[in-house]
């Protein structure tokens, strides 16, 4: 059987260790594989104003028969 990888990204503002594990956690106890992390930068502050969390799960392709 055929599969389709789809991405699902999680924005968040609140860049603490604490709000970026709890998303974590949460999205690959749903079956979700962790990809990564990008960063959106202040320009006034060496902090993240807002972190994109990326994962990654394979679906069954729409129409696609078995093997």
């Amino acid at each position: 059987m055929k599969s389709a990888t789809r991405w699902k990204i999680v924005e968040t503002s609140s860049v603490t260790d604490e709000s970026l594990e709890a998303i974590v956690n949460e999205w690959t106890g749903q079956g979700w594989t962790f990809e990564g992390m990008q960063f959106a930068m202040r320009e006034s502050s060496k902090r993240p104003a807002m972190a994109f969390v990326l994962f990654t799960r394979s679906f069954p392709e729409e129409g696609a028969e078995g093997d």
